[in-house]
């Protein structure tokens, strides 16, 4: 397979952190974070180049024209974060064709291990796509509307979704397109996959691929960037 573009979406406040700027930005190991999820991407050798979707009025996008020799190109984001997927699928650059494959990373990972990404272009490429995850391990508890345990549900087939998630240009434009259509926000690629009908294929990765969401993230991501490549 040849190399593959990556569209990050960047668009996002991540009001739950909290502070004056998007989490993006916020001082990871003593660097914004998104400079540590593009430099992890960039290192992997079957990344042909990245597709920053930001805001738009980011001010705090350093420049960044490439990184580790490969091209860094940013597009203009939407309300939602399938608006900044489609808007950055959109301007990938021409020669990426509707039946090449792309790959979409949260730009709050940082810690996506490259063998994981390598697992997901050899197993996903020889399918019509798929995404990092690991099966549900802990117990699941239903809960009532006075956060009381309701019941147990079973994790039998259950996984929590990752990013890198992969599929081929053209069709995730479609079932993205086709999704806001019908009024769906979709939660990830993969969703609006399934609903336009394929199964994307579920690659096991590691599970310190973890999302910083909260404040409190911020310090296990920085234990874990020190032990992961």
């Amino acid at each position: 397979m040849a190399r593959l573009w990556c569209v990050v979406p960047a668009a996002g406040r991540g009001t739950r952190v909290g502070g004056d700027c998007p989490k993006q930005y916020l001082p990871l190991a003593g660097r914004p974070l998104i400079e540590h999820t593009l430099k992890r991407l960039a290192a992997h050798p079957r990344i042909a180049g990245l597709m920053v979707v930001l805001g738009a009025h980011d001010e705090h996008w350093p420049g960044t024209f490439a990184l580790n020799g490969k091209p860094v190109h940013t597009a203009i984001g939407g309300a939602e974060r399938c608006d900044s997927v489609l808007a950055g699928l959109d301007a990938l650059p021409t020669d990426v064709a509707g039946e090449d494959f792309v790959l979409v990373h949260d730009a709050a990972r940082p810690c996506v291990r490259l063998a994981d990404i390598e697992r997901l272009i050899e197993r996903a490429g020889a399918t019509e796509g798929g995404l990092l995850g690991a099966p549900l391990r802990d117990t699941l508890k239903l809960a009532n509307e006075a956060g009381h345990s309701e019941r147990t549900e079973s994790r039998d087939r259950r996984w929590r979704a990752f990013t890198p998630q992969m599929f081929r240009r053209a069709a995730l434009c479609a079932a993205l397109r086709e999704a806001s259509r019908q009024g769906v926000q979709v939660s990830d690629e993969a969703m609006a996959m399934e609903l336009a009908g394929f199964a994307p294929l579920l690659v096991e990765g590691a599970e310190d691929n973890i999302k910083v969401t909260t404040a409190a993230d911020f310090a296990l991501a920085e234990f874990l960037l020190a032990r992961t490549t």
